[in-house]
Formats: C-alpha cells, structure tokens, sequence
C-alpha cells in the first residue's frame, strides 16, 4: 500500500441494532490526515463526524453498506485529497422475528 493511502477501519465484532460503532479514517503509520468527510454508499454524510472518526449510535438496519472517507494529506513527497478503499458495514438485527 503507498504510504499515503487512507484506510477506514471498523471494528470486526458482530454489529447489531441499539449498539454503537465507530468508524475511524487513519493514514498509514498514524500519520496526520486533516479535513475529512465520511460517505454512506457515495453520499456524503453531513454533521456526522468528529474529525477522524464517525460514530454511528444508535446502530439501525440502514446504516448497513459500504463506507468510505476521504481527507486532505501533506507529506515531503505529495499534498493533496486522499480516499479510503469502500469497507462494508453490516449491521444485523437483535431480534430476526421482530422485523415486522
């Protein structure tokens, strides 16, 4: 992966309905990413975030799908806009029967 690269990273663990998650936008080696934006399936999500990290609470069945960030990064050899690979998020239900 080039050194630059952004990557969002969500937690491995089971999510289901009523928990909550945090989505963290992390560059390679902890190095400094500023002015990031969160997308849910290519829209952008407004209001959501706190610098580097989205917490989504309390997790719903919607806030399945695929997730990416996006942020501006300066190094020695390049500045400029980055963007994380898509991650899908899944979030299950605590009760299947309920679903009606």
């Amino acid at each position: 992966c080039p050194p630059d690269q952004l990557v969002l990273q969500v937690p491995v663990r089971a999510l289901l309905e009523g928990d909550t998650v945090t989505l963290r936008c992390r560059r390679w080696g902890n190095k400094s990413v500023t002015s990031v934006s969160f997308y849910h399936e290519e829209e952008e999500l407004q209001g959501l975030s706190n610098g580097t990290e989205l917490s989504l609470s309390p997790l719903q069945l919607h806030h399945s799908g695929r997730y990416r960030c996006r942020g501006r990064v300066d190094s020695e050899v390049s500045q400029g806009w980055e963007e994380s690979t898509p991650v899908t998020v899944t979030v299950q239900g605590e009760h299947p029967t309920a679903a009606s």
